[in-house]
């Protein structure tokens, strides 16, 4: 259970800092996440975002 907070704990700092300094390709608005309209709604759909946070914090969980 420990390592899953200090993995957590680690991500978010990670992400904190990681995030003012986005340049052209920022977290959510990747090449390959989806944003769809339907009678008038948008609809995003984070398809490469998530498959990189997933695998970020795979590697995360592997090394700690």
């Amino acid at each position: 259970m420990l390592k899953w907070i200090l993995t957590l704990i680690v991500a978010v700092a990670v992400l904190s800092l990681w995030t003012p300094r986005q340049g052209k390709y920022s977290l959510g608005h990747l090449p390959g996440d989806i944003t769809l309209r339907y009678k008038g709604r948008d609809y995003y759909l984070p398809f490469t975002t998530t498959i990189l946070l997933s695998f970020a914090l795979t590697l995360l969980t592997r090394i700690i």
